[in-house]
């Protein structure tokens, strides 16, 4: 074996080592210990699509908790690692899944156009992801937050939007409650698919369902930061209903 060969495969095992090291972090809930892992698999490997995508995962997974005003930035990394990823490896799924989340939380940041902008891409990514892998609950439930958002759109602001923009892409509460429910189905242990479904039972006068819903998130473990905010405000609306 020639020298050159065994430091090669010592260098795709440092990376390969960094990622899992990063992915176990990550299940743990500790995102600065994963990203820094992510970011030193990186620099082995700035080209490798999977790193990229994991990047964005973190990032946009870690801005949900972070301090209002550093969120926007956060978001736009994770999108640049996201696009980064799929111009690196169009057919991987989770670039398309993270862009679109990364887009999503981008878009409470920005006014009514660029939002407008923002969800018929959003919309795509979501497509194409689901396109390459029926089987993630991540981007069903992402696909479920979005139908929830669009189907709040007023018929009103629809109008408007499709006289000086881009049309708001159709869809709406019936579309979100089927995309919650697969997402359930496919990780019945992860509260954030119930938190969201509940609020959009509540939203939708279902309210006797929304506070079953919500009263079951309650009773799963913790599986992400955000859990832990969505545990008070669910907290709340089941103490004002």
């Amino acid at each position: 074996m020639t020298l050159l060969l065994l430091f090669a495969m010592l260098w795709a095992g440092d990376h390969t080592s960094l990622i899992e090291e990063g992915d176990g972090e990550f299940m743990s809930i500790n995102y600065p210990a994963a990203l820094e892992l992510y970011q030193s698999a990186l620099r082995i490997q700035p080209k490798n699509p999977e790193i990229h995508w994991r990047l964005a995962r973190v990032l946009v997974t870690a801005g949900e908790v972070a301090p209002r005003d550093q969120r926007e930035e956060i978001y736009r990394q994770a999108e640049s690692h996201a696009r980064r990823c799929i111009e690196l490896e169009p057919s991987k799924a989770e670039g398309h899944t993270w862009l679109a989340a990364a887009l999503g939380n981008r878009a409470l940041f920005v006014g009514g156009k660029t939002r407008i902008l923002l969800a018929n891409e959003i919309k795509k990514e979501l497509d194409l992801a689901l396109a390459l892998r029926r089987d993630d609950d991540a981007t069903w439930s992402i696909l479920g937050s979005y139908y929830f958002t669009v189907g709040s759109v007023s018929w009103f602001e629809r109008q408007m939007a499709s006289i000086f923009l881009e049309s708001i892409p159709e869809g709406g509460f019936e579309e979100s409650e089927a995309a919650f429910l697969r997402a359930i189905e496919i990780s019945p242990e992860t509260p954030r698919h119930r938190f969201e479904l509940g609020k959009l039972y509540l939203d939708w006068g279902r309210e006797q369902e929304g506070k079953r819903m919500l009263e079951s998130a309650l009773r799963l473990p913790i599986t992400a930061a955000g859990d832990t905010v969505a545990r008070r405000v669910t907290r709340e609306i089941l103490e004002q209903n």
